[in-house]
């Protein structure tokens, strides 16, 4: 079966990249990020210090700009939370 590379499927591969490359988990450890895989407060590379270079670093990889006022402690709850977040960015919404 060929899966074809959708845009969400495109925001999840460069989100899962930026946060081994940004929290040093390396592949494996972002490859095993689930929706419900709780991120700010649940890995411990995942500080208040990383907040500010993820969120860089989307706008960077993802080309998208990020309001401070779109930011808020939900986004970083889960890794399905951060998805779904930057694929709403991503699609201009």
């Amino acid at each position: 079966m060929l899966v074809t590379d959708t845009p969400a499927t495109a925001v999840d591969a460069t989100l899962r990249a930026l946060l081994a490359d940004v929290l040093g988990l390396g592949e494996d450890r972002a490859a095993a990020l689930t929706a419900d895989s709780g991120l700010f407060g649940e890995l411990p590379e995942f500080d208040s210090m990383a907040v500010a270079t993820v969120l860089t670093e989307m706008e960077d990889r993802l080309g998208i700009l990020i309001d401070d006022d779109e930011v808020d402690g939900e986004i970083f709850e889960t890794y399905g939370h951060l998805l779904a977040f930057s694929v709403r960015k991503v699609a201009g919404e």
